[in-house]
């Protein structure tokens, strides 16, 4: 018996120290990359408060850990291995935790954003294609293995859109854009928006006033890009069909007015977005003075992109001309003298069938649709003031700027939606003009007519986090941003903003990565050379800034799966892939001779206002050489035609 109690203490003993010991031993935390690019930088970070030192091991190497408040991180590690195995181990050797990463190779985190673009331009079905590139992209997540493929596609919608359906910011988008679909649909069969119609086209003389008009009302509109090309889309495509514009223009005219006027005006909702990566970039240069803000104003004379856009614009209208897709666009418009065409692709059959007419025998009150539009506007400034103001505190000397900078446009946009569409429906049931059944009805119907594009909005947005999963970005800019020297920093900036935009759709995507980078990257190029903080120089960091900003809405302009490029076909009435096939070509148009006349030269020492008329200079002469007016042209096509029938 005594034995037995021997054994039964002992037995105590060695589980009470050993409890003693499990408790004493620190938790640790490894957290890897889901995925790591072969050849391309990657972090991985422990936690944990160890009380001896540790290390990480990766393809036999051993690295140091130095812990900091509970945290340590272990930056620049490479594989060229097809999987990476990470081992936390002690001096001893113990191994105190493993975990496993898939690798692939870095080119391939870029196929999803090209087989997506392939696909849609292709064959002109872009929920497909945004779907099968949302699948290849999450299975290159999970390693291209086999057995993972049925899990990517049934990750598609279950885990990618719908990450894109929880974001707040993503549902504020999607709530405007159903609450202006409604609100449209209202003022459309109240008669407002023919109304509007009719006074505007007493002043509109012809197609170049209209397309000059739409130029003017999209700068005018330049708090929000996205409310930008909603409203103006909506407000113009009445008046445009009357007068036999083309919808490829019209959403032309839209999608190069919003990005841009956004981007360059003082006080729009891009500014404080941009002025806070500045300030974060800038906070990484020692020695650096001057204020983000004063960085943006100063950058602004650079941003040779959209200033060029914009004139282009005007250039385009004014002139009455055009050249590539767009002509035989507008040619069509002319022949159809307004009629749809007969053969209209699926996208388009929709955007047709979802116009609403005015309801017979009814007065066509002009007003019915401007207050309302106005209550849009005034609301979501007010708002995005209001919001500002709330974010600085009410502070009695805050200047305008600083205030629409740091405003909610998201919440602003929500509040003037709602407002709009409530004022639309008291004005319409006061009248008498429509009853509640109809008011209802055709509220309904205008947010019938935005869950296609929606829908593409959305898997849009579960593509860029797949790109983001599988560090599309870092690999390009590991591939792009090699040693340059300082003149040409802002061109590689440029186009490798433009195409990392092109290929994920996000500008401020692209602005978010790419200014922290480049900041410190330009200034370091210009330390080395022995030119930072030289008055003669400082154009070249200034111009780096600036191309991050114009390259992005280059990329912007001529992506498929850009945001504010379905905005602008979706209020215009347009398919999406007939507006990319018509609108790039003017946008490499601008981009290339803003590269070679503008970013190159004034790198080089040409003063910045130079390389700006230059470049304008050239734009018309180019416009001049290949344009030509789409009356003419129809006339021309008809000549042939027309001696036949002359000579029977």
């Amino acid at each position: 018996m005594a034995l037995l109690l021997s054994a039964l203490l002992a037995l105590v003993l060695l589980w009470s120290g050993g409890l003693r010991a499990g408790e004493t031993e620190p938790t640790l935390a490894l957290s890897p990359p889901a995925l790591v690019l072969k050849g391309i930088p990657f972090e991985v970070t422990v936690a944990g408060s160890p009380a001896q030192p540790l290390w990480l091991v990766l393809d036999g190497r051993r690295h140091a850990l130095a812990f900091d408040d509970g945290e340590a991180v272990v930056e620049g590690l490479v594989t060229g291995a097809d999987h990476v195995a990470l081992t936390l181990v002690d001096a001893t050797g113990r191994v105190l935790a493993e975990v496993d990463s898939p690798a692939i190779a870095g080119w391939l985190s870029v196929l999803p954003a090209l087989l997506a673009i392939l696909l849609a331009l292709v064959f002109r079905q872009v929920i497909l294609a945004l779907f099968v590139a949302i699948c290849v992209g999450g299975w290159l997540g999970y390693g291209l293995a086999g057995e993972q493929l049925l899990t990517s596609v049934l990750d598609s919608v279950n885990v990618h859109v719908l990450a894109a359906a929880s974001d707040s910011e993503h549902m504020s988008v999607v709530l405007f854009c159903l609450l202006i679909g409604g609100m449209v649909g209202i003022i459309s069969r109240n008669g407002g928006t023919v109304g509007i119609a009719r006074h505007i086209t007493r002043f509109v003389r012809g197609r170049r006033s209209a397309q000059t008009t739409t130029g003017l009302l999209g700068t005018a509109i330049f708090f929000d890009d996205y409310a930008n090309a909603l409203i103006v889309g909506n407000t113009m495509r009445n008046i445009t069909d009357k007068l036999r514009i083309s919808r490829e223009k019209l959403a032309y005219l839209v999608d190069s007015t919003a990005a841009p006027v956004s981007a360059i005006l003082l006080v729009t909702t891009w500014i404080g977005f941009q002025v806070g990566l500045i300030d974060e970039a800038i906070r990484q240069i020692d020695g650096f003075e001057g204020s983000a803000y004063g960085v943006f104003l100063a950058a602004i004379s650079y941003s040779f992109y959209p200033i060029l856009a914009l004139l282009f614009v005007f250039m385009i209208s004014l002139s009455g001309r055009d050249f590539g897709p767009m002509l035989k666009a507008e040619i069509r418009a002319v022949q159809q003298r307004g009629e749809p065409d007969e053969a209209l692709t699926d996208r388009e059959a929709i955007a047709e069938e979802a116009s609403i007419d005015a309801k017979p025998g009814i007065p066509h009150r002009a007003l019915n649709a401007i207050i309302p539009m106005t209550v849009l506007v005034l609301t979501t400034l007010g708002g995005i003031w209001y919001t500002g103001m709330s974010e600085l505190g009410f502070p009695a000397g805050a200047s305008l700027r600083d205030v629409f900078g740091n405003g909610d446009s998201f919440t602003a946009m929500m509040w003037g939606s709602l407002l709009s569409t409530l004022v639309a429906l008291v004005m319409t049931r006061a009248q008498g003009l429509l009853s509640m059944d109809e008011t209802a009805h055709y509220w309904f119907e205008g947010v019938k007519s935005m869950l296609l594009p929606i829908t593409i909005l959305m898997m849009a947005w579960a593509l860029s986090s797949v790109n983001e999963a599988l560090n599309t970005s870092d690999y390009l800019v590991s591939v792009l941003s090699d040693s340059l020297s300082p003149e040409l920093i802002p061109v590689s900036v440029f186009l490798l903003s433009a195409f990392t935009a092109f290929a994920t759709g996000s500008s401020w995507g692209v602005m978010g990565i790419m200014m922290p980078l480049v900041v410190p990257l330009a200034w370091a190029v210009l330390q080395h050379h022995g030119l930072a903080g030289d008055p003669a120089a400082m154009h070249l960091f200034y111009a780096a800034v600036a191309a991050v900003l114009a390259g992005a809405v280059w990329g912007d302009h001529c992506s498929p799966l850009a945001e504010t490029t379905l905005l602008a076909a979706m209020a215009s009435g347009c398919g999406l892939v007939e507006h990319v096939r018509t609108q790039l070509p003017y946008a490499l148009f601008v981009g290339v001779i803003s590269t070679l006349c503008a970013v190159l030269p004034v790198a080089y020492g040409l003063p910045w206002w130079l390389g700006l008329a230059i470049s304008a200079g050239i734009m018309a002469l180019g416009l001049r050489l290949l344009g030509r007016r789409a009356e003419a042209a129809e006339q021309e096509t008809d000549m042939p035609a027309r001696a036949e029938a002359d000579a029977r």
